[in-house]
């Protein structure tokens, strides 16, 4: 696999479906970590996000894991914040404006806008969420949902080995 990733298009659609075989193969990557952190980054690089990562399972809350961005919380509760909230109702969350959704999680004042979309181990509990912020808001849709989608299902790939 190639160091670079090079996204091409104009639209979202395009910008994805030029990205996702890139992402198939590095999570081809036999070290977990290893491929998690080049998806992740490849992810957040490729498309601009204002950050990218991952927020692991671990008892009765989400720890951090790979990312990309600034420093971030390591710890959120279950049912807390948007991806507590997601954990929790094992669904997909798009929030236009973090500051109106109840409990939000400020790690970063620069967030405005957030994408967390729950990703399934073997036996269908949420073992992670992958967690997108943006600097703007409004920024994700249901085009950014569908596309994330397959992204989890690189990421429940590699962890599901």
């Amino acid at each position: 696999m190639s160091e670079t990733i090079n996204v091409s298009g104009t639209t979202k659609e395009e910008k994805y479906a030029s990205l996702l075989p890139q992402l198939k193969g590095l999570a081809e990557e036999n070290d977990q970590y290893a491929a998690l952190g080049n998806v992740i980054s490849g992810l957040k690089y490729s498309l601009d996000f204002f950050w990218a990562g991952l927020y692991i399972v671990k008892n009765d809350e989400l720890v951090l894991g790979p990312f990309q961005g600034t420093v971030a919380c390591t710890r959120i509760g279950f049912g807390k914040g948007v991806c507590g909230y997601a954990w929790e109702n094992k669904k997909s969350v798009i929030v236009d404006n973090v500051d109106a959704f109840p409990g939000h999680i400020a790690c970063s004042s620069e967030s405005k806008s957030e994408i967390v979309l729950p990703v399934f181990g073997k036996t269908g509990e949420v073992v992670m969420v992958l967690d997108i912020d943006s600097d703007k808001y409004n920024d994700f849709n249901s085009t950014d949902e569908l596309w994330l989608t397959e992204v989890v299902h690189i990421i429940e790939s590699i962890v599901n080995i």
